[in-house]
């Protein structure tokens, strides 16, 4: 497995209309004039084969529009920005859910947007509904279920890609013991066999036990890169 992550002065913008609601995040070269913020700014940073990263700091800092960047769902608008493996993710509990769907069929259409053919994504079904643990919920309607559980059959999906690159923002926390010690143990096997994890949150001893290294970003900037502890010491100060 040969993934990389890698970013140099990467920047992301977000536009706002007249009356400064977010817009979207928009190409360099679609430049037009009006109200804009950036969401990162001069982020350089690269993670290779075997490496978990956190992502740490206030809310608002940049987390989530760097794993979304990554993930391919935010152009970036400066800077470089390389992705070379497989991306599976779980950014956010109700990514891609549709809540009149039942389990199973939004499972389906997760599948496809985690880069699987719908022939595979349908065929994946009976294994995705084992490792989630929903049993009868599965063929009942999201809509029934608890966050927990929505969690539980995205990060089921994002793991039957087979993803080489895992992105991982928040949702783990919602998970119940017992199903967070599986992911815990799938993550580390990712890792195992030379795969990428770059995961966000507040939950900080889960995500020491899952990475070595962290990322401290505060207004769209990575200020401090290192062991995860000091990483983490210089966060609390």
């Amino acid at each position: 497995m040969t993934s990389l992550v890698s970013a140099d002065a990467l920047g992301v913008r977000f536009l706002f209309d007249r009356d400064r609601r977010v817009v979207t995040p928009t190409l360099a070269r679609l430049r037009r004039r009006g109200l804009h913020a950036w969401g990162l700014r001069e982020v350089t940073f690269a993670a290779g084969p075997g490496e978990a990263v956190a992502l740490i700091g206030p809310s608002g800092a940049g987390k989530t529009t760097l794993l979304r960047a990554i993930a391919g769902i935010f152009p970036v608008d400066e800077g470089r920005l390389e992705v070379r493996g497989r991306v599976g993710s779980l950014l956010s509990i109700d990514a891609g859910l549709m809540s009149s769907l039942t389990g199973r069929e939004n499972a389906s259409l997760l599948g496809v947007l985690n880069g699987l053919s719908r022939r595979a994504a349908r065929s994946a079904l009976e294994t995705v509904k084992e490792l989630s643990g929903l049993g009868d919920a599965f063929e009942r309607p999201v809509s029934s279920y608890s966050q927990g559980m929505r969690a539980r059959l995205g990060f089921a999906v994002a793991e039957e890609a087979r993803p080489e690159i895992l992105l991982l923002d928040e949702v783990h926390e919602a998970l119940d013991h017992e199903y967070r010690e599986l992911v815990e143990r799938h993550t580390l096997s990712l890792l195992d066999r030379g795969g990428i994890v770059v995961a966000a949150g507040h939950d900080h001893p889960l995500l020491a036990r899952l990475c070595t290294r962290a990322l401290l970003l505060e207004g769209g900037r990575i200020v401090a890169d290192g062991p995860f502890a000091d990483v983490q010491r210089a966060y609390l100060a």
